[in-house]
């Protein structure tokens, strides 16, 4: 709470003439980022890391959803490219980005 008392200065006797709180102004700023870090950033890397791994995971025969919700087989793999069949005898080639989950695993 002593923060707040540095917030509110002194009421304008200006005998100080504009030296601040020192460290105590940073503080709330500090406090800011660590809530960020733990509410925001922390679990968004830990989401990226394990879709990461998902996706090294992917083989021929899953099952898997696209980010724009096709459904489909995997039937090739190369790098950055997957093969997917949509239908039978219908196969399309989308990135290796763009599974958002596997929903079967094949044999």
């Amino acid at each position: 709470m002593d923060f707040l008392a540095y917030a509110m200065g002194t009421g304008g006797t200006g005998g100080e003439g504009g030296q601040g709180a020192g460290f105590g102004a940073f503080i709330p700023i500090v406090l800011m980022f660590v809530i960020f870090y733990f509410l925001l950033i922390r679990p968004q890397q830990k989401k990226a890391k394990q879709h990461k791994e998902m996706l090294g995971a992917v083989k021929k025969g899953d099952k898997i959803i696209t980010s724009g919700g096709i459904h489909g087989e995997v039937t090739g793999i190369s790098d950055d490219v997957v093969t997917i069949e949509i239908a039978p005898k219908v196969r399309v080639k989308v990135s290796r980005g763009f599974i958002s989950s596997v929903v079967g695993k094949g044999q």
